[in-house]
């Protein structure tokens, strides 16, 4: 039962990315590694969800940027 709980999100997750252009997958993907980076950067400042959700910002941004301009 754990194993189900554990892998239906991940499987309803990537479900959803099916249908999105190139443009939206590089800002989700520049979303979710800027949140990960912000969010080990700000725990060692002692605030991981303050610096996940800016380095979610800046990803998301800056991958959108990256891709509109190729």
């Amino acid at each position: 039962m754990r194993n189900i709980a554990l892998i239906l999100p991940v499987a309803l997750a990537l479900a959803g990315c099916a249908d999105m252009t190139s443009s939206q997958r590089a800002t989700a993907t520049g979303a979710g590694v800027g949140a990960l980076g912000g969010a080990a950067l700000g725990s060692l400042s002692g605030n991981a969800g303050m610096g996940a959700l800016i380095g979610a910002g800046v990803g998301g941004a800056s991958g959108y940027l990256v891709e509109r301009n190729r």
